[in-house]
């Protein structure tokens, strides 16, 4: 969910808005998004939002945001494209979109803003140099120094290297790969182990990898063009990116290399490959539908071969997996980040090597590691240190803090409100916490539901309470609870005054409260109950 506000003068500008996906605590949430009370509040001092790049933890909070602030957005033309998408879909056709470019600064309220191209693991990323009167600040985005990019656009090192000569206020510098010494890989030494997977797949080569991968994607359908196989994009994300890159020409693929997923099955399976989402195991994503034999076009056959050309994001490791089963299960063979070399899959964020080059060249006054675990911007804090490279001093920053620069220098200035909004995307509602603790509740010790039939004319119950159970304990095999429940109930019903026989709702609660002792004594469990009256 990176999310920075930069305020100077009493206007401010929002870098990057993206989204999480939910872990398993976070029960029917479909993406988890920031709270944006504070810009909320503040929406008046909004000049603009700058996207650094078009990955999803970068943008795709944005119509989000839209719909509460009203603020032209800035991004490369690519990154514009795929947000446009996502705002259509949330009926905000009308938001003013601008392009930046390379070398072209702009002005936005008091900041004169510069793109600065950065490789990473998609197109068009970059740098934001944001300057004021008090100094610059370089705010990385998500990075890598990659030497060889297949698009022939390497790092802009030159930039970085003239606002370090000519002084940096401070750097805010992304950290995930600062436990990995040395250099990342260059995107280019993917292409190897695919040609050699792809090569020798007796069958279909499906590949799986994130929608936004460009990179990836153009040399999947460049081996698929030289060996002799048709291309098919699976997955709506997927299809979605590559047509808006055709489009653009950010991707090029020959005419008539590309199927629809219809036709896969009129070509021989050592003709086809396809490129498709759900490298994280998504449950609704093209590849885990393949995997358990639940997509309309698409089977996995003894004799194809998959390859999950994406890093693992922790939390979702048993959902991989569980695919990966299900995938070997139907004859295919598996490959993914196993530590193999050559790799299927080269991480978009520099090493700890490209983290000391990127400081190095910057020279800031004041360092802020950002993007990462506290763990990794510790350790990121650490290294600059080490390297002796800022001027003054770091801070290790977490969300919701505040650092004021002025003419004295830099320091911490209180907190403001942050956190984070689940939402669930079948309504685009916002999930409540007290929603999520009643799923929970419901997950751990099941739900019961006791039924009262009472006259409406006497009052007088007409039959024994009936209850039923789901997720609680199977009651037909426990009879004596059953009854013990029952007798709950009645002594309940017996000992209530008789003002209150009239009023269901405090004979409910009365009902609920002495069952969950009930339970909890017997069971130790402490089911959610919900008492049903009917009156008859």
């Amino acid at each position: 969910m990176n999310m920075m506000a930069y305020e100077y003068d009493g206007e401010m500008v929002i870098v990057d808005c993206g989204i999480m996906f939910p872990d398993a605590q976070l029960l029917g949430v479909d993406i988890v998004v920031p709270d944006f009370t504070y810009v909320r509040e503040h929406r008046d001092r909004l000049r603009a939002i700058l996207l650094t790049h078009a990955h999803e933890d970068h943008i795709g909070g944005l119509p989000y945001l839209l719909e509460e602030v009203d603020a032209p957005v800035y991004g490369s033309p690519f990154t514009l494209a795929l947000a446009r998408a996502k705002l259509e879909e949330h009926g905000l056709a009308d938001v003013r979109l601008v392009e930046m470019y390379p070398g072209r600064p702009f002005e936005a309220g008091p900041f004169h803003v510069e793109f600065i191209h950065l490789t990473h693991s998609t197109i068009e990323s970059g740098a934001l140099a944001l300057t004021t009167p008090l100094g610059t600040i370089i705010h990385t985005g998500d990075f890598k120094f990659d030497p060889t990019p297949t698009d022939q656009e390497p790092s802009d090192l030159h930039t970085l290297a003239d606002y370090g000569r000519r002084g940096v206020l401070a750097l805010f510098s992304d950290s995930t790969n600062i436990d990995r010494p040395g250099l990342t890989p260059s995107e280019s030494a993917v292409r190897e182990r695919l040609s050699h997977i792809i090569s020798e797949a007796k069958g279909r080569a499906l590949i799986c990898c994130f929608s936004s991968s460009l990179h990836r994607l153009q040399i999947v359908a460049d081996l698929a063009q030289e060996n002799g196989r048709r291309l098919c994009f699976v997955g709506r994300s997927m299809f979605q990116n590559a047509e808006i890159a055709l489009r653009m020409g950010k991707l090029h693929i020959p005419e008539g290399l590309v199927v629809p997923p219809q036709d896969i099955k009129k070509l021989p399976p050592n003709q086809v490959a396809l490129a498709l989402t759900g490298s994280q195991g998504e449950p609704m994503a093209a590849l885990s539908r393949v995997a358990v034999n639940n997509h309309r076009w698409v089977a996995v056959e003894p004799g194809d071969e998959v390859v999950i050309s994406a890093r693992v994001i922790p939390g979702n490791e048993k959902h991989i997996f569980r695919m990966i089963d299900h995938l070997y299960r139907r004859g295919a063979r598996v490959h993914y980040q196993d530590g193999s070399q050559p790799p299927v899959h080269v991480s978009g964020h520099g090493s700890a090597e490209e983290l000391k080059l990127m400081l190095g060249l910057v020279r800031p006054k004041y360092f802020v590691p950002i993007h990462g675990e506290y763990r990794q911007l510790y350790r990121h804090l650490e290294l600059a240190k080490e390297l002796a490279v800022v001027s003054e001093q770091g801070f290790l920053l977490e969300s919701g803090d505040v650092l004021e620069f002025d003419d004295q220098g830099a320091r911490r200035a209180g907190r403001v409100h942050v956190g984070k909004v689940c939402i669930d995307v079948g309504t685009f509602d916002e999930v409540e916490e007290i929603i999520l603790k009643e799923r929970r509740h419901i997950s751990e010790d099941g739900i019961v539901v006791p039924i009262l039939a009472i006259n409406e004319h006497t009052g007088q119950l007409e039959t024994r309470p009936e209850i039923v159970s789901r997720g609680f304990v199977p009651l037909d095999e426990v009879p004596e609870l059953v009854e013990s429940a029952r007798q709950v109930i009645l002594k309940t019903i017996e000992i209530s005054n008789p003002e209150e026989m009239g009023d269901w709702g405090v004979i409910k609660e009365k009902i609920r409260t002495a069952l969950r002792k009930h339970f909890n004594e017997e069971t130790g469990k402490r089911p959610m109950i919900l008492p049903v009256v009917l009156e008859v």
